[in-house]
């Protein structure tokens, strides 16, 4: 069988990426002797393939990463512990005014944050998430605004260049931001780079900013940090923090709720 140099020059990329766990778009260049174009191009054949995820700047190896920080789809997730996302769901609604101009990031906890919300008057709803932004369609009584940008078929969020100049505009009274892992070290992280830099800008524009994530979430860290522990209000989970998490919170003044006691700071 013969193969076409184009896909020689991307299996040699990917035994480079296998190889080094990480790689820049630098250093594809310089080691397949390409042109910028075209090794970005490669990347993005490569990533839909499978096995490599794509960075700004390169891309990373996906079997580098631990079992629990590779990314599932979101229809494949959003039944996981279900009952206990939608028990957090509704002590983040508990949280809402009338009046008030609310963020949700995407996520399957925010997902079910959008639904508790339905019921509520008055109030604006800002999202990156196409899904959360369909299911609010039929919503009485809410605004929703969705920020612009280029959609993560994983996700449905929307990042880049579009979705940054709208957020720099709005004004945000509660900011619920859907987590993939929560540890000591890495703070609050998400698989993808480009919706961990909206997350960010929103949170710049967000007088409150509440984490949300089952206990499912602890002690697993995803590719990028979105922010400490202790640049967030509080955060909304389904049972009181044990361990190091608890300890944690208390030190730095995180306040705690839980479906048990939607006002319950610790």
């Amino acid at each position: 069988m013969q193969y076409s140099k184009g896909e020689l020059r991307r299996a040699k990329t990917l035994e480079l990426i296998k190889a080094h766990g990480k790689i820049s778009l630098q250093e594809i260049i310089e080691a397949v002797g390409c042109s910028e174009a075209t090794a970005r191009r490669d990347l993005d054949v490569l990533e839909k393939a499978g096995g490599i995820i794509r960075t700004s700047g390169g891309a990373i190896y996906e079997g580098a990463l631990t079992p629990s920080a590779a990314e599932l789809p979101f229809a494949a997730k959003r039944d996981f512990k279900r009952q206990d996302k939608e028990r957090i769901a509704e002590a983040a609604a508990a949280l809402v005014q009338e009046g008030d101009i609310i963020c949700l990031t995407g996520g399957t906890t925010t997902f079910f944050i959008a639904k508790a919300l339905k019921k509520h008057r008055n109030i604006t709803i800002v999202t990156n998430a196409v899904n959360i932004a369909f299911d609010l369609a039929d919503a009485e009584g809410i605004q929703v605004v969705v920020i612009g940008g280029v959609m993560r078929a994983k996700s449905y969020e929307l990042s880049g260049p579009l979705a940054e100049n709208v957020i720099d505009k709005i004004n945000i009274t509660k900011m619920f931001l859907g987590v993939d892992g929560v540890s000591l070290n890495h703070g609050f992280t998400m698989h993808s780079e480009l919706e961990a830099r909206i997350a960010q800008l929103m949170m710049e524009r967000s007088s409150e900013v509440y984490a949300v994530f089952d206990q499912s979430k602890l002690e697993k860290s995803a590719l990028f940090t979105i922010t400490p522990l202790n640049q967030v209000t509080g955060v909304i989970t389904n049972k009181q923090p044990e361990g190091w998490f608890e300890q944690a919170c208390r030190e730095q003044q995180i306040a705690v709720y839980t479906p048990l006691d939607h006002t319950a700071p610790i």
